[in-house]
């Protein structure tokens, strides 16, 4: 029994993420993509998946951006240039991220086995590369609303087919706090607040009131 759980990658402490296991590649955040999203609206898309890579920043995750044929689809939106703005997107003509040997080879490059992925559209340009990279013995984890499909429905298919192929689905906000684990590691700690407050809606208000009466005089 002890030998069959080590054998599972999806359980067990190393299953999780951490700054040093893992790297992420954003697929197609672009107007084209964004004007065919229906799955989810955009601005909850835009603000998850900006929420998700500067994440990836707080913690030196090593991050990749590709569109496809931007000179037809738009460039990467800003926001997300924005955080990293000296890295130039790769910009392909594949469909399939992963045929693309320019991405392989970063991924190889970084050294890393699991990989953490979002895209537009969920059912092509997510599912295509994160099928094709878990049969090459990669662990891949999606992030599920950081993605969008033409429809609830594709969205939701892709998801199923692509957890059935092995993937592990995983939301913004799951990164983050995998990332961190400890909060004793307070270095990061005021970059992970700041995007709380910046992009999980309700719990950033939460955390600036709470940040307000901790800073409120007690009255006599």
């Amino acid at each position: 029994m002890q030998a069959q759980n080590q054998s599972n990658t999806k359980a067990g402490l190393e299953a999780l993420l951490t700054p040093d296991n893992c790297a992420l590649i954003l697929i197609d955040h672009q107007p084209f993509q964004f004007a065919g999203l229906r799955s989810h609206d955009t601005q909850t898309i835009i603000n998850n998946v900006v929420g998700l890579t500067k994440s990836a920043k707080a913690f030196n995750v090593p991050t990749l951006f590709t569109t496809v044929v931007e000179q037809r689809g738009g460039f990467l939106i800003r926001q997300l240039q924005d955080i990293f703005p000296d890295q130039k997107p790769i910009d392909r003509t594949f469909i399939n991220t992963w045929q693309d040997t320019r991405v392989t080879d970063w991924v190889k490059a970084t050294g890393k086995k699991k990989i953490v992925m979002a895209a537009l559209w969920t059912e092509i340009c997510l599912a295509m590369p994160v099928i094709q990279a878990l049969g090459e013995g990669y662990e891949v984890y999606i992030v599920t609303d950081a993605s969008g499909g033409v429809s609830l429905e594709a969205h939701e298919m892709a998801v199923t087919r692509m957890v059935q192929a092995g993937a592990v689905p995983i939301t913004w906000t799951v990164f983050g706090s995998e990332l961190q684990r400890d909060w004793a590691r307070t270095e990061t700690v005021p970059k992970l607040a700041e995007m709380l407050v910046d992009h999980m809606g309700n719990v950033g208000t939460s955390l600036n009131w709470e940040l307000q009466l901790l800073a409120t005089p007690v009255q006599s």
